[in-house]
Order: structure tokens, then sequence, then C-alpha cells
């Protein structure tokens, strides 16, 4: 299993125990991001940390290719 896999796993199962504890998937996603972020920040710099998280918004559509790709 990759990492990556083992990821989407363990959020499954985390938003699975959200919604049995009530709360809805957007509520639990924005906080488990928050928590992701948080827990990041110890670990990396600021600069590195926010580097990542703008690559990741600037390529959030699935149908274009990253910013960094030529045609």
């Amino acid at each position: 299993m990759s990492i990556h896999n083992w990821a989407r796993t363990a959020l499954e199962q985390n938003l699975e125990a959200a919604k049995a504890g009530g709360f809805t998937e957007e509520l639990a996603l924005r906080a488990l991001l928050s928590a992701v972020v948080e827990r990041s920040a110890a670990l990396r710099s600021a600069e590195d940390l926010a580097q990542e998280l703008t690559f990741l918004a600037d390529n959030l559509d699935a149908e274009c290719d990253y910013s960094f790709m030529r045609p």
C-alpha cells in the first residue's frame, strides 16, 4: 500500500467517525485540514508549508495540467 492510499483510507475512517459524531463532511474536512497544517508547521518552515499549500490550491482543477507542465 502506498502512503497516499494509506492516507485516503485513514481519511475515510475519520470521516465515518465524524459522521457518527454528528459532524458534516465539510466541517470534518476543514477541521482535519487545519489540524494537518498545524501539525506540519511544527515540522516544516512556514515558507515551505505555504509553498506546498499554494501549489495544491493552484492545481485543484483535475482537468488542467499542473502549472509546471509544458504542453
